[in-house]
């Protein structure tokens, strides 16, 4: 009797540690079907990126789920946009190969990639941002100001739009 329970127990913990595994990798992410938005903004205006072989991903669980890949041909020192204050890439489900936050990190750390805005609260609190380099790049979401204050419960403020009347972004909208 003994040997059956810690054979049930056992069986017990690797199936709900596939479960969480599966959950944390696999379930709630699927690749993005049609256009995905990737622009630059400027002050406010939006500058459309002429990106090729765009492979992305996104969470039906969080805003914060989307990663992106994509090669461009744009002159980078011909580009305005604005930088973000830290751009801090996070880390993709293991099967989407084509992002790897710590090589982007790295790339953003030695200069061979910039950081920039691509669209602010793309959903409430949560900015896109892209890092690019001379032919690629790399896109993914964070919380912005708005975000981090609207999730620790401080007041967010006049700066940040008006959570009842908050439009997000359509994929392929612009």
């Amino acid at each position: 009797m003994g040997k059956l329970v810690a054979i049930l127990l056992l069986v017990s913990a690797v199936l709900a540690g596939a479960g969480i595994w599966y959950t944390n990798t696999r379930a709630f992410y699927a690749p993005v079907e049609g256009p995905v938005t990737l622009t630059l903004s400027a002050g406010g205006d939006l500058t459309v990126l002429p990106a090729r072989d765009v492979q992305a991903v996104a969470s039906t669980s969080s805003p914060l789920g989307f990663r992106a890949c994509f090669t461009h041909d744009l002159d980078l020192d011909a580009l305005r946009f604005d930088v973000p204050e830290t751009a801090a890439p996070t880390i993709a489900p293991p099967w989407f190969d084509c992002f790897d936050a710590e090589a982007v990190a790295a790339l953003l750390a030695s200069g061979e990639a910039r950081a920039a805005v691509a669209y602010e609260n793309v959903a409430y609190g949560v900015d896109r941002i892209v890092a690019l380099t001379a032919d690629r790049g790399w896109a993914w979401h964070q919380l912005n100001d708005c975000g981090e204050k609207a999730y620790d419960g401080t007041v967010v403020g006049e700066a940040c739009p008006d959570r009842d009347t908050f439009q997000p972004l359509i994929e392929g909208s612009l």
